[in-house]
């Protein structure tokens, strides 16, 4: 504000607008010099165009009077920004002047998708191997137990696959990675129960009281390893926000959710199929559970 009480807009320019700020004042002496967005004037409230008198060459710095208190906030809110929405283009000589020409390029450069688009393949491609393989080592080694695992996976990956497409998550090579990092984590949960159970069995329990037992038994070990995922994923979240590593806020979220549902198909959705079999009968052979018989 002047000794008047007049809005007074200060302004400095770095090395190169210096040097263009001395050519274009130097030439404009006692001349408005209107200040431009596009191919269109920067306009005042009074719709007029802001266009101050150039009373002496400007380099280092300078300051514009005669502005209202808004029009002066406004643009020196557009120069803090650091830029201006200006069209695409370059300057070129014709006719030993130079022209602005609009909409032309400085320089293009194609990229394509091929690299994303390999990786995201690739990923997929592993992601069908490790289930390939953990299906393949739950069947053989849990045996029945590993189809009833394998049958509460696939629920649990239609469930899952269902959530990202209501939410909607996107699925970048973060949130895949964090989708098979908590397909694992399911399976270290039915893991868990049908270990216990298996323990029971050789104790000479029952089948159906061996499997009440394993869940209740393997429930704290499960409970307190999905908390801690819970609290890495809620770090990771906040340090993705912090950081602007969006990516890292993908897998978090992939993560968290994937989690959540392996508690509920590993506890839930395999405690039903196996209570459905031991009440029906079907299975009775301790063997077939992954138990030798002595």
């Amino acid at each position: 504000v002047s000794q008047y009480g007049a809005p007074l807009l200060i302004f400095s320019w770095d090395e190169t607008g210096q040097k263009l700020s001395e050519q274009i004042t130097s030439r404009l002496i006692d001349k408005p010099l209107a200040i431009y967005l596009g191919d269109e004037p920067l306009r005042g409230e009074d719709g007029h165009p802001i266009a101050p008198i150039v009373r002496a060459v400007i380099r280092e710095s300078g300051q514009i009077e005669g502005l209202s208190l808004a029009d002066a906030q406004e643009l020196s809110r557009l120069l803090n920004a650091g830029r201006m929405p200006v069209p695409l283009g370059r300057w070129v000589e014709e006719g030993g002047n130079k022209v602005f020409q609009p909409d032309v390029p400085l320089y293009e450069k194609t990229v394509d998708a091929t690299l994303g688009a390999d990786s995201i393949n690739k990923s997929i491609l592993a992601a069908e191997i490790g289930v390939a393989i953990l299906v393949l080592f739950m069947l053989l080694y849990y045996r029945f137990l590993g189809l009833i695992a394998c049958l509460s996976l696939g629920i649990y990956g239609v469930i899952i696959l269902a959530i990202f497409k209501l939410i909607p998550v996107t699925l970048t090579l973060p949130g895949i990675a964090g989708f098979i990092v908590s397909f694992g984590m399911a399976v270290d949960a039915n893991v868990l129960i049908f270990e216990r159970t298996k323990e029971e069995l050789r104790a000479g329990r029952s089948i159906g009281a061996a499997i009440e037992a394993g869940f209740s038994r393997a429930w704290t070990a499960i409970r307190d390893s999905n908390i801690t995922t819970f609290i890495v994923c809620a770090v990771l979240f906040w340090l993705g926000g912090s950081l602007g590593a969006l990516m890292v806020r993908g897998f978090a979220i992939t993560l968290f959710i994937g989690v959540a549902l392996s508690m509920f198909s590993a506890i839930t959705v395999t405690r039903t199929f196996l209570r459905l079999v031991v009440a029906s009968r079907l299975i009775t052979n301790p063997a077939a559970y992954g138990v030798k018989n002595d």
